[in-house]
């Protein structure tokens, strides 16, 4: 990724998916993540890495999707601190 020149890099959104929107901005790529609820209409077939990978292309290139805003680190600190407390 460090070698490509800047592109758009579509994702669904999932546990790593805002470590990875951070490494690939610093890199100068555009990160759009989707929400899998809105990826899961896409796939054709069973699960596995091609098939998902055409399932995130799709809507990723749709003029009126919805993207997840990312979190920073100190939010995703936030997140973890009420998950525990609601346990």
């Amino acid at each position: 990724m460090a070698n490509l020149p800047p592109c758009i890099v579509a994702m669904e959104a999932c546990g790593g998916a805002n470590h990875w929107y951070r490494v690939f901005t610093e890199m100068g790529h555009t990160v759009r993540l989707i929400a899998p609820q809105f990826v899961k209409p896409f796939v054709k077939s069973n699960k596995n890495d091609a098939a998902d990978a055409e399932a995130i292309c799709e809507p990723a290139q749709r003029p009126s999707m919805r993207f997840v805003s990312p979190k920073s680190i100190e939010q995703q600190d936030i997140q973890s601190i009420h998950r525990i407390r609601e346990q």
